[in-house]
């Protein structure tokens, strides 16, 4: 059983990269897309895809980034957990290593990056950081 389905994909893909494991397969749900799809669009993984598993449930299939044999993926925490929310407001996000990382969070016009939310004046739940 898992009590944090966020956690344990974002654990999933980070053990993969380390492991230097070309792909890395999770259960699917729409927020796991959406964090697979911004990482894909900032670089993080080559291409995120659907699959199924044996007893034919749907999964998300993200085929990993190695620059010079490097996993492109440094770091990747979980920031606000079921334990302890933790919001922001558009001026209050953090700024993940003076902007080279990335933080995603959920706003009311969904998910996004910090630069996209702060942008548009936006504030949220701070869903992970990723460098």
């Amino acid at each position: 059983m898992h009590t944090d389905p966020i956690s344990d994909f974002l654990t999933r893909v980070r053990n993969a990269s380390r492991a230097g494991k070309d792909e890395c397969v999770s259960p699917h749900s729409k927020m796991k897309a959406g964090i697979a799809s911004i990482l894909k669009e900032e670089g993080f993984i080559e291409e995120v895809s659907d699959g199924k598993d044996a007893n034919g449930h749907k999964t998300l299939v993200l085929k990993l980034k190695y620059v010079d044999g490097e996993p492109s993926i440094n770091g990747l925490e979980r920031v606000s957990r079921p334990g302890l929310r933790l919001y922001s407001k558009s001026v209050d996000i953090p700024r993940v290593l003076n902007g080279l990382g990335l933080c995603i969070l959920t706003t009311p016009k969904g998910l996004m990056k910090d630069r996209d939310a702060r942008r548009q004046k936006l504030g949220g739940e701070l869903v992970c950081n990723v460098w």
